[in-house]
């Protein structure tokens, strides 16, 4: 099924988001604006576009991987709404020790539009037993 998602630039020169090769599940996110981030800095890299993502559906912002792995850079925040019409914006953090430079138009992020489910949310006294339970974090082992 193919999914159609209106894409309004807020600038002339912002360039439409495209699909690098065919079969990728995600399209790229560019900078609107040059942005530097200091190492342990994090902010909103605005992208001159906002979206008209059809009903049961929804846009995951998620890392690029050159981005993240090379640069030691992560995405924050991540969901926009069916009913959101602003502007998306990209959070971005600097885990490394370096400041990071993005020129105008140079890519961000990566984002996929994905079908979602419904559900009720129902206040419950107790919960279904399981062999894991109430076993967190590391709790399966190494």
């Amino acid at each position: 099924m193919t999914v159609v998602v209106k894409i309004r630039r807020l600038a002339e020169e912002v360039k439409l988001p495209s699909y690098a090769y065919p079969g990728d599940a995600a399209f790229d996110l560019c900078a609107r604006e040059d942005v530097s981030l200091s190492p342990g800095e994090y902010r909103g890299i605005p992208t001159g576009l906002a979206m008209e993502i059809p009903e049961g559906y929804v846009g995951l912002v998620w890392d690029k991987s050159g981005v993240g792995i090379k640069n030691g850079l992560k995405t924050l925040g991540g969901v926009v709404d069916c009913n959101y019409r602003g502007e998306v914006v990209v959070g971005l953090a600097n885990l490394s020790g370096e400041t990071r430079n993005f020129k105008r138009g140079e890519k961000v992020a990566q984002m996929i539009i994905q079908k979602k489910e419904e559900v009720i949310l129902e206040d419950a006294q107790s919960l279904s037993e399981t062999v894991r339970g109430e076993k967190g974090f590391g709790s399966s082992g190494k």
